[in-house]
């Protein structure tokens, strides 16, 4: 990330971005309590096919091998706080396999997260895209 906007980022934008950033590292080392720890139970995700998953979906994709990241490149982060409300728009190239099938691709993630005490940051909500190739 860019330096001068790490000193005009809040502590709370600082800890919403320390928190995605753990997100990424779970999601490429198949943490599934990791994982646990950074999605609410509420959680709804709409993928890139418009499906609906939730924590449960998501947890259970890392824990069966059905969802195996093996490269996230981030090209970009954005991140938005609000009292105990925060957003991040993270683009990246991904890649891996999705049901024993490769993929790979630019995504673009909108993620809503909510924000307690003993909790931290959590992600309540989450939609992706797939984005064309750069180039």
């Amino acid at each position: 990330m860019d330096e001068d906007v790490c000193v005009t980022m809040t502590g709370s934008e600082a800890g919403l971005l320390a928190a995605e950033r753990a997100l990424h590292a779970a999601q490429l080392a198949g943490d599934v309590a990791a994982l646990d720890r950074l999605l609410d139970d509420r959680l709804i995700a709409i993928g890139p096919d418009g499906a609906r998953h939730t924590k449960h979906d998501d947890l259970a994709g890392y824990r069966s091998g059905f969802s195996v990241i093996t490269e996230l490149s981030e090209e970009d982060v954005e991140v938005l706080v609000v009292g105990t409300t925060g957003a991040t728009f993270f683009t990246a190239t991904v890649a891996g396999t999705f049901g024993g099938e490769p993929m790979s691709g630019r995504l673009r993630y909108t993620r809503t997260w909510t924000h307690d005490d003993d909790t931290g940051w959590r992600i309540l909500a989450a939609h992706i895209v797939v984005l064309p190739a750069r180039g």
